[in-house]
């Protein structure tokens, strides 16, 4: 990929990527079919791959989906020709024009765009786990994984998947014996950990923020996550409604010499935050609206009051031409409506085909998001919506709740 190439694409978009879907497989677990990809192609990547279940925006992460994962697996793509489907990778783009498109304070601290967002779409819930720290993930050459979620009506109209309940953390009576016991028992039998849990039904349009080291079983709705910029898990539950969960998923992600070391695992655990009390009072989010400033322009914050990941909706009222301005870049997802993102088409999809490219995900610059961005709703019945992942430097964000 040429330079000039790169920047001749960035002054086209006006500091704009078009970026292309990214499906992602899974091993377990089965598709919920709500991502709008077709019946046909849930299995894209062959049947021994599993399920397509994510789709990852604005990535520039390697999904850890064993020995068969694609060299680019998980990383997102910039649209350089539509009628040809040229594509190149998105990472391309960062490395180049690095501050120009992500802005001085992120490459100062991190050198990179340092997260993404995804939308999961599993059938049934996930298993109990936990997501590394920054220091931990650091031992395995990767990054730690603090995520929030949120859950779009638009995804989740029809269908909540098998059990739209989230366990979080441990009760506060637990103690560390007994969850010792569950690790020692994952060879042995079924080691029931999330009776040692507490779970939350899930309310559509709201969010909760889960920091590295939490141990959660998130429900199956599909959920807009932003996260850090990594896929490290460790899981703590051996069978989730009836699939057994190999050893290995146990390990993946500890050191090698950890791996058989069973108080290295639990130490992976953050058990303070595990096991608070107010953990509800605490990590669920609630919308926060701001007020408006243009007619037809409606946004809310969904991710926020966290050092890592935001996310904000942004709806633009039917007929409406507006300028979403913000102070640091993002990835932009359509959830609803179709008209005008910059100088580009955008609409939400409704059926897409495994190597389609769509019209709803778009990478802003900082420089570009600052300008203003013209978004117009071309439809007189529909709401456009759209949904923003910010990294952790746009001091707009709310810092409590």
């Amino acid at each position: 990929m040429s330079k000039e190439t790169i920047r001749k694409i960035f002054a086209e978009g006006e500091g704009v990527l078009h970026l292309a879907p990214t499906w992602v497989p899974r091993g377990f677990n089965e598709p919920g079919r709500r991502l709008r990809l077709h019946p046909d192609d849930y299995f894209a990547l062959g049947m021994d791959r599993g399920g397509i279940c994510e789709r990852w925006l604005g990535s520039l992460a390697k999904a850890l989906n064993g020995p068969k994962t694609g060299p680019t697996e998980g990383m997102s793509f910039v649209i350089e020709d539509a009628a040809t489907k040229a594509k190149a990778l998105f990472a391309d783009y960062v490395e180049e024009l690095g501050a120009e498109l992500v802005g001085d304070s992120l490459m100062e601290k991190y050198g990179t765009w340092p997260t993404f967002a995804k939308l999961y779409d599993y059938d049934k819930p996930l298993f109990h786990h936990l997501h590394l720290k920054e220091e931990q993930a650091n031992k395995i050459g990767l990054h730690g994984k603090p995520e929030a979620y949120f859950f779009p009506r638009q995804y989740n109209s029809g269908y909540l998947g098998r059990m739209p309940l989230t366990y979080f953390g441990f009760d506060p009576s637990t103690t560390k014996e007994e969850v010792m016991q569950c690790l020692k028992d994952y060879d042995i039998k079924d080691n029931r950990i999330t009776e040692l849990s507490r779970a939350y039904r899930i309310q559509l349009g709201t969010g909760w923020y889960t920091p590295a080291g939490v141990i959660h079983a998130p429900a199956s709705l599909v959920t807009y996550e932003p996260q850090w910029n990594s896929d490290v898990n460790t899981i703590m539950e051996n069978v989730t409604m009836g699939e057994v969960n190999p050893h290995n998923m146990l390990t993946d992600c500890a050191p090698e010499e950890e791996k058989d070391d069973l108080n290295a695992i639990f130490a992976q655990i953050d058990w303070e935050e595990s096991t608070r009390p107010d953990y509800k009072e605490t990590y669920f989010r609630a919308p926060k609206p701001l007020p408006e400033t243009q007619k037809g322009l409606s946004e809310q914050w969904v991710a926020y009051a966290n050092e890592w990941v935001a996310a904000k909706e942004v709806t633009v009222a039917p007929g409406a031409s507006v300028t979403l301005t913000d102070q640091a870049c993002y990835c932009a997802v359509v959830v609803q409506g179709h008209g005008t993102f910059g100088v580009f088409e955008c609409e939400a999809p409704e059926l897409v085909r495994y190597d389609d490219l769509t019209a709803d995900e778009f990478f802003v610059s900082e420089s570009a998001a600052k300008k203003g961005i013209k978004i117009v709703n071309t439809s007189t019945y529909s709401p456009l919506v759209i949904l923003q992942n910010f990294a952790n430097n746009n001091p707009e964000v709310p810092a409590e709740k």
